[in-house]
């Protein structure tokens, strides 16, 4: 494995009494996209700002680019591309002058930013809206003009939190598909993220936290092939959750409730699906086990508030 480029060892954030990342570690490849997730409330986002150096950590070391947070900590941040997942765009600007502004912020000269950007406006197919202002953009536009703007360094790392939440998903496959041509420049890219067609799409390897720690970590293959069954299916309708204790049950490997539907998890299929042909009033669907139920399994099906 090449070099990190940014290494985190046993990080530790408390608020009062609560630990909200407990003895966190990780590091990040050039050209890699480490994927972090987890439930509300696991330490994604605080983990994010103490990359960023807005938030302390209690112990542990942060260091990327040869370089140590806080010590170098403008240095470092010279390095990086952030978008948050709030809209921080200066909406009294134009999408050129929200680049121009952001630029100056990295000490670049006017005429190198206007040079970067018909580039970076391409890049984000805003190329027509240069003039335009935010408030004039859909919210898809919006985000590809944060992640231009945080382009406008030419960092080595971009830290992306839950960058697609509110799109659609035309806006979200169109975000993937720059992110996936910036790794390809051999960009490096953490992020968190609540979707894990996203996770799986554009993360070669996965951090699962929960209560603030990294209970699984992987490829994102290799954590559903040894955490899970190869095949999932779902029952669902009028008399469903009866199933759950009936003897379809014993052809499962391991069963589920979620609502009002029946997950049977198993690596031979054939034997419940033969026996779902007895309830032709039920709805089934047969698939192979994915990063949904990977999250689900080790992090459980509670919903969570935010905290």
């Amino acid at each position: 494995m090449a070099e990190a480029l940014f290494d985190v060892r046993n990080l530790v954030k408390r608020f009062g009494t609560s630990t909200v990342v407990d003895d966190l570690s990780f590091s990040i490849a050039p050209g890699e996209c480490l994927g972090v997730i987890g439930p509300n409330g696991a330490g994604k986002t605080t983990t994010i700002r103490m990359c960023l150096g807005l938030t302390a950590p209690d112990s542990g070391t942060i260091s990327a680019f040869g370089l140590s947070m806080p010590r170098d900590d403008r240095a470092i941040k010279a390095q990086l591309g952030v978008v948050a997942q709030m809209d921080t765009l200066d909406p009294d600007f134009s999408c050129a002058e929200n680049l121009l502004v952001y630029g100056r912020y990295f000490g670049l000269k006017g005429a190198e930013i206007r040079a970067r950007t018909p580039l970076l406006l391409e890049f984000a197919s805003l190329t027509s809206k240069a003039n335009a202002k935010p408030g004039e953009l859909s919210g898809g536009m919006k985000r590809r003009l944060s992640l231009a703007r945080a382009l406008v360094n030419d960092p080595k790392l971009l830290l992306l939190d839950e960058p697609t939440t509110g799109l659609d998903p035309q806006a979200r496959h169109l975000m993937w598909e720059r992110l996936q041509a910036l790794l390809q420049q051999g960009k490096s890219i953490l992020l968190t993220t609540h979707f894990m067609d996203e996770a799986e799409r554009l993360c070669s390897r996965l951090l699962v936290l929960d209560h603030g720690k990294c209970i699984a970590q992987g490829a994102p293959r290799d954590l559903i092939e040894q955490h899970l069954e190869r095949e999932v299916v779902e029952v669902y309708g009028q008399g469903a959750l009866a199933l759950a204790e009936s003897p379809v049950r014993e052809l499962a490997s391991r069963v589920e409730v979620s609502g009002e539907t029946v997950f049977f998890y198993t690596n031979q299929s054939t034997a419940v699906l033969h026996a779902l042909g007895d309830y032709p009033q039920l709805r089934t669907l047969h698939r192979p086990a994915n990063l949904e139920d990977l999250f689900l399994k080790l992090t459980g099906r509670q919903i969570r508030e935010d905290s």
